[in-house]
């Protein structure tokens, strides 16, 4: 996986990541790269610098962003029905889009 055109400053790239699974209506696995950070401030970090791109040749993209001198990495795969980190963490494309769009009616229909 390289960001479709979804930046990662609004929330942190899982954020990003999950509203392109809802957008495409399709899972991904992502594992944790920056060994170097907690999980949570690799996935929850808001950054304006760093992007994510769904991509179906990712050996182009990287290639592309060496030669212009852009670092990247590959952060995992899409595919499937639910979104998962570092294979262990998962949840389902459709239970994700239930708690995003049913929250404010839930919200709403509370006295």
């Amino acid at each position: 996986m390289c960001i479709r055109d979804s930046d990662i400053s609004d929330g942190g790239l899982l954020v990003a990541v999950a509203e392109m699974a809802l957008a495409g209506d399709v899972g991904a696995d992502i594992t944790v790269q920056d060994e170097e950070l907690a999980a949570r401030d690799w996935l929850f970090g808001e950054d304006q610098g760093r992007y994510v791109i769904q991509t179906a040749d990712e050996d182009a993209v990287l290639k592309a962003a060496l030669c212009a001198n852009v670092p990247a990495i590959s952060i995992g795969r899409t595919g499937g029905t639910s979104l998962t980190v570092s294979g262990h963490h998962s949840i389902s494309v459709s239970t994700l889009r239930e708690a995003h769009e049913g929250w404010l009616p839930g919200y709403m229909a509370v006295p």
